[in-house]
Formats: C-alpha cells, sequence, structure tokens
C-alpha cells in the first residue's frame, strides 16, 4: 500500500508538472525539431577552459593549436579569426590575427604558417608582439585566459594582410553571421 502512494504521488506530482503553463517545455509547446545546430569552435588540442599544452606557447615550440568550427550560415563568404588575452597587465594583448579564411575551410591545422599570405588566399594581420602569424601565450604569471574567436562573415575583405585586430573589427562591423568563442588558460612555466 506505501509503494502505491508513492507512486501516486509521483504520478500527481507528473502530471500537474505538465500541466503548469510556467513550464519551459510541455507537450504543447516542445522545442523545434529543426532548429540550427549553433555555430562552434572546437579544438582536438583543449577543451574549453582547458590549461593549453606549453607547446603552444612561448615555453616551447610556440606553435598554434589546431582549431575546427562547423554550422556555419550557408552564405558565409569567408571567416576571420582573432585570439587575444583580456588578462595581460597593459590591456588586451593580441596573439593572432586570421581573415579572408576561405568558407569552405572548417579548420586550421596545428603550426600554422607565420605568413602574411597563406596559400589559401586567408590573410595575417599585426598581433601585439608586431607581428604577422600566431604568438601563443607567454604570461608574466599568475594563469591568462586567452580567447579564440571566430567569425563567419557575409564578405570576403578587400584589404591586404596585417589588419590590426581593432582595424578588423572596424570592418567586419555589420557583416558578422554568426560568431564563436573558445576558451584556454596558460600560466607561464618557472624557470
Amino acid at each position: 500500500m506505501k509503494n502505491f502512494r508513492v507512486l501516486f504521488g509521483l504520478i500527481v506530482l507528473i502530471v500537474s508538472c505538465s500541466t503548469n503553463p510556467n513550464a519551459t517545455i510541455s507537450a504543447t509547446n516542445p522545442p523545434p525539431l529543426n532548429a540550427p545546430a549553433p555555430f562552434r569552435l572546437y579544438s582536438n588540442n583543449f577543451k574549453q577552459g582547458d590549461t593549453l599544452s606549453p607547446i603552444y606557447t612561448c615555453d616551447s615550440s610556440n606553435i598554434s593549436p589546431e582549431l575546427h568550427w562547423n554550422n556555419a550560415l550557408k552564405n558565409t563568404a569567408s571567416y576571420a579569426l582573432i585570439m587575444d588575452d583580456p588578462d595581460a597587465p597593459m590591456g588586451t594583448w593580441v596573439h593572432w590575427v586570421l581573415y579572408n579564411i576561405p568558407p569552405k575551410d572548417t579548420a586550421l591545422h596545428a603550426n600554422m604558417p607565420k605568413d602574411t599570405m597563406l596559400a589559401d588566399g586567408a590573410r595575417e594581420g599585426i598581433t601585439s608582439f608586431g607581428t604577422a602569424g600566431y604568438g601563443g601565450p607567454c604570461p608574466p604569471s599568475d594563469y591568462h585566459h586567452y580567447h579564440f574567436k571566430i567569425y563567419a562573415l557575409d564578405i570576403m575583405l578587400p584589404y591586404p594582410a596585417g589588419l590590426t585586430k581593432k582595424q578588423l573589427l572596424s570592418v567586419i562591423k555589420g557583416h558578422i553571421l554568426a560568431e564563436a568563442e573558445l576558451v584556454g588558460v596558460y600560466k607561464k612555466v618557472k624557470n
């Protein structure tokens, strides 16, 4: 009898919750079946919030990590990528600026060349180091957060290589179809 009362109580609770007009999901308000998947940036080298391997930093080889993205809109004409460190003592430090990544691309392989023009037509911008190409984390102390941001754009930019982050953000304003972010952390290895 006790088990019957518990079961009956659970049934009453479930029925009352499913008929609650304030419930977020109910039989009359299911989530859309064909909702587009979100635009997402990810890496096989680290996950959101993970510590970056020293190989991607000034403590080792200082190579760029592998990055992937998916689910961009069909009318994407190009992608742009910015990596920066908002925890830098002198203000946000820009580690990578890359734009005119072809719309067919859905990844950047590890150890991208540090050339102003890449073979696929993508262009490198100028970082806070004053150079083109990836410049890995090299924080003076404590953990810093490194934000990798990818932008799906409705245009191919008519600008030469060498744009700064500020210039790039200015020219893509109004042309961003979707954006995604991946954050890794790093603390400099002590000698």
